[in-house]
């Protein structure tokens, strides 16, 4: 049962189609604009490093290479193929990280760029500006996170439970977890000059306008944050992986929200508005929440955050050598605590045991696992990996169906074959 096109996907491939034909350039990267700032002599305080191999990126408006070995390319976005973080450590590399965009990667000048943050839920009228100097004053602050698209997963609801959803058709390599270095949310929130009736906080990023299919622009991605939320846990993060935010990631700022889905994490923010009411944008109403009949009319509350989920660092149908030892890897997740324990199975889910886990449980990270295999004969097996975290939640045999695909948390049926 195939996925029916969404505005957003629709969106991605005719920019994609424009892209490819010429008919379109946006505000993504070129290797003539990549030469260009090369010649212009840009230091690596101004942007941050790429290789010669970088300038040959293989997907519209993405600035990093994408090998295949590495990526899948899934229109303007670029999923990581889990396989490929196997002995990579804790911390996803750069090179190796998802890339969700929902235009194109702007390239933009750290000199040029200021942060504004304004809005009634201030206690004056003047909007307030910070220039990335500016946010270098502030106490700086290291944080371990993923950043995992909402729609993780997607392809799952239609090839392992037959439901037609809308989305790009993302595996599970829509997640990476980084290091990530920046300022509090709440230092700067403070010093902008917040209000004690502020309600919400709308960071919006500065890649192009968003426009749909049908030819609505619905603006720069934005997505409001309660300020409890904002006054949290929140970064507005400058690096990763102890090195400048890459292009593709939100150099040179971006917002950084643990837990919860990835589009709460504005890439290349722009301004904040503080408000004293609530606040909406399409991303809150019209996406990243649950419709469908198992839901409410009108749909669910917006999502925020992130479901349970587990992974094996294998090639889908990867081939192994039957009657050899082997250790199997993989990786489970959760927003809502850190993963404790881990069950597998060999047999499509007739015997189960616990991996090994190589990490602490952290609420906003992932932990490594591993098991022993010995397939026993040539043939067919079904791989399971089923996690339960630290507030008790377990990964399901299915999970609720919603038409935009949100939150797949199922047990994840991984076909391999031993020859």
């Amino acid at each position: 049962m195939p996925m029916s096109p969404s505005p957003e996907s629709a969106y991605d491939r005719r920019r994609l189609h424009q892209w490819l034909a010429g008919e379109a350039r946006a505000d993504g990267v070129s290797r003539r604009d990549l030469l260009r700032l090369a010649a212009a002599g840009l230091t690596a305080a101004a942007v941050p490093a790429f290789s010669a191999q970088a300038a040959s990126a293989t997907s519209p408006g993405i600035v990093k290479a994408l090998p295949d070995d590495w990526f899948t390319v899934r229109g303007t976005n670029a999923e990581t193929k889990f396989a490929s973080l196997a002995g990579t450590g804790y911390h996803t590399p750069v090179d190796h990280f998802f890339v969700r965009n929902h235009t194109s990667t702007p390239v933009i000048d750290a000199a040029d760029w200021t942060l504004t943050v304004h809005g009634d839920g201030l206690s004056h009228a003047t909007p307030v500006e910070f220039t990335l100097a500016d946010l270098k004053k502030f106490p700086a602050v290291t944080r371990t996170a993923f950043v995992e698209c909402a729609g993780n997963g997607r392809s799952f609801f239609t090839s392992q439970q037959g439901q037609s959803v809308t989305g790009t058709a993302w595996t599970l390599g829509a997640i990476g977890t980084a290091c990530w270095r920046g300022v509090r949310l709440a230092d700067v929130l403070r010093r902008a000059g917040l209000a004690r009736g502020a309600v919400d906080v709308l960071p919006r990023g500065l890649d192009p306008d968003y426009v749909t299919a049908d030819g609505t622009n619905l603006g720069r991605v934005r997505r409001p944050l309660p300020v409890s939320k904002a006054l949290d846990d929140v970064l507005l993060a400058y690096e990763m992986n102890g090195e400048p935010l890459p292009y593709d990631h939100g150099f040179p700022v971006r917002v950084l929200v643990p837990h919860w889905i990835g589009i709460a994490s504005i890439k290349w923010v722009g301004d904040i508005e503080v408000s004293a009411q609530r606040l909406y944008s399409p991303w809150n109403t019209d996406f990243y929440r649950l419709f469908g009949s198992a839901h409410p009319d009108g749909g669910s509350a917006p999502l925020t955050r992130q479901t349970v989920k587990s992974a094996w660092e294998l090639p889908w149908d990867a081939s192994l050598e039957a009657g050899a030892a082997h250790r199997l890897t993989g990786r489970s997740w959760s927003g809502a605590g850190g993963v404790v324990r881990v069950d597998v199975s060999t047999d499509g889910g007739a015997h189960w045991r616990r991996a090994r886990l190589h990490d602490a449980p952290r609420r906003a990270g992932w932990v490594r696992w591993s098991t022993d295999w010995r397939p026993s004969a040539p043939g067919a097996y079904t791989l399971l990996a089923r996690a339960t975290d630290s507030v008790g939640r377990t990964q399901p045999d299915t999970t609720v169906p919603n038409t935009q695909g949100y939150l797949f948390d199922a047990v994840v049926r991984h076909p391999v074959r031993a020859v």
